[in-house]
């Protein structure tokens, strides 16, 4: 049920910098795929530039928290659909934890007899986190404050959708090199068990490993640095999760890999689902 008919198209995609992104072609990836839906995470940006870069003119309607610390975070929703409402943050009161989550209720139009619907969609950033820094407690108390809110999300049913970075990879399949991982930061156990809460308590569905099979993979990011990309030596951390209406409703999930490391505009790889409502 998007603009252009029953399909609703949601992309997720850490930009690195929206400037930056666009810098390396990111316009020409969106003018390709079109989603209805666009969650950004690590926007790195002020309203106003990324209103210039996601304009109204080219339909946008925008929903965006800057991180409290210049240069860092931020997360944005843009969509073709109208916004009947958007909620900001989730409020905990620490500078760390702005720009890192963001709400909006899109207005989905019938289609061929359906009756409108009412879709909200998440954008979010979750904390990166350093094993033996304090880093790590802001993680896991921001993950408790995520928590309480897809509980609340969960039980209100619905559509929703909760998209973007977790910096959690949850299962072996979802790192190329989980071996070397396990007693590293966003493979921790203790991480892992707040997916699991999410998946098994909570009803949440991951429609990226769910649509896209047992794995390994697909990735969603991969280092700069040496042969990380070529090689495909990626993490799966980017997701869409969704209620389980919504979830029923997905048909496809398409990781947008850039063909070559040199055409990539961000380390991270768009996640884009598509929702047949």
């Amino acid at each position: 049920m998007g603009l252009d008919g029953p399909v609703l198209t949601i992309a997720t995609v850490n930009v690195n910098g929206i400037r930056a992104a666009y810098k390396r072609g990111m316009g020409e990836w969106l003018a390709v795929r079109k989603p209805d839906v666009l969650l950004l995470q690590e926007v790195r940006a002020s309203d106003e530039i990324l209103a210039d870069h996601l304009t109204a003119e080219d339909g946008w309607h925008l929903a965006h928290e800057a991180s409290e610390t210049k240069g860092r975070a931020g997360v944005a929703i843009a969509s073709r659909l109208p916004m009947d409402a958007v909620r900001i943050g989730l409020r905990t009161g620490v500078t760390g934890d702005t720009g890192r989550w963001v709400e909006a209720d899109l207005a989905v139009p019938s289609h061929d007899g359906a009756p409108a619907r009412t879709v909200t969609v998440v954008s979010t950033y979750i904390h990166s986190g350093t094993l033996g820094t304090p880093s790590m407690d802001e993680k896991y108390a921001f993950l408790d404050h995520v928590t309480a809110r897809l509980g609340d999300l969960s039980q209100a049913g619905g559509y929703a959708v909760v998209a973007g970075d977790l910096n959690i990879a949850h299962r072996e399949a979802d790192i190329k090199n989980w071996k070397g991982n396990l007693r590293s930061a966003g493979f921790l156990p203790q991480e892992r068990a707040y997916l699991d809460r999410w998946f098994d308590d909570l009803s949440w569905r991951d429609l990226g490993r769910e649509l896209g099979g047992e794995g390994p993979g697909p990735f969603t990011w991969w280092s700069w640095r040496g042969q990380a990309f070529d090689n495909d030596s990626g993490w799966r951390i980017d997701y869409q999760l969704a209620t389980p209406d919504l979830a029923d409703a997905a048909v496809a999930a398409t990781v947008d890999r850039a063909p070559t490391y040199a055409e990539r505009f961000s380390d991270h790889a768009p996640l884009v689902v598509e929702y047949d409502l």
